[in-house]
């Protein structure tokens, strides 16, 4: 299997991670596959219609796409359980609040890079910046005694997504209030596939 990925894409870094935390390096090789939303990667459309990353390019079947889809399928290969069936909605709702962070966050990234100065709007980088502040207050309030539990799906994506607030976004500061989860993500981000995942 081929993952079409990009350093910077906190979605393809979710599956990357669980590649890593999985064992299944040797199962799924990584391919770089730079596209913007202007000009797509003509490997991925091929891939996925929608042009987005990450894809999973299967052997015996259509590619794989979104984030959730990949990271089901992978886990359900390696038999790893980071979807338990005992908090399964669970988890599966604070990786939504996860990927809904990154969605935000990803918006107001292609705002900043892709949109003349002229004309980039401050309304809507707040807007954004509200939707990302308002879940990981969520996160911080409500999910801190999953996110102390084992690991599973919830957890990774949830330190894919504040690591990518820090590493676009880290002027904003999302921290302010919300000591619980900065504590939560210290250790976390020290897990050797954080690590190794890590974008330049």
């Amino acid at each position: 299997m081929k993952l079409l990925s990009a350093d910077a894409s906190p979605f393809a870094r979710k599956v990357r991670v669980l590649i890593l935390e999985t064992d299944l390096t040797d199962a799924v090789e990584t391919v770089v596959a730079m596209t913007t939303p202007y000009d797509t990667n003509q490997t991925l459309l091929a891939a996925n219609p929608v042009g987005k990353l990450p894809t999973l390019i299967r052997e015996d079947g259509p590619a794989l796409y979104d984030s959730r889809v990949i990271c089901r399928f992978l886990d359900d290969h390696a038999s790893a359980g980071l979807y338990p069936a005992n908090r399964l909605w669970d988890t599966l709702t604070l990786e939504a609040t996860a990927d809904g962070i990154m969605d935000a966050a990803v918006l107001m990234t292609y705002e900043k890079r892709l949109r003349p100065p002229e004309y980039q709007s401050v309304d809507w980088l707040d807007a954004q910046w509200k939707k990302v502040m308002g879940a990981v207050s969520v996160i911080n309030d409500r999910w801190m005694s999953h996110l102390s539990g084992p690991l599973d799906m919830s957890h990774i994506a949830t330190g894919c997504a504040l690591a990518y607030l820090d590493f676009r976004h880290g002027d904003r500061n999302w921290r302010k209030g919300n000591d619980a989860l900065d504590d939560w993500l210290a250790v976390f981000a020290e897990r050797d596939s954080m690590k190794a995942t890590a974008p330049e």
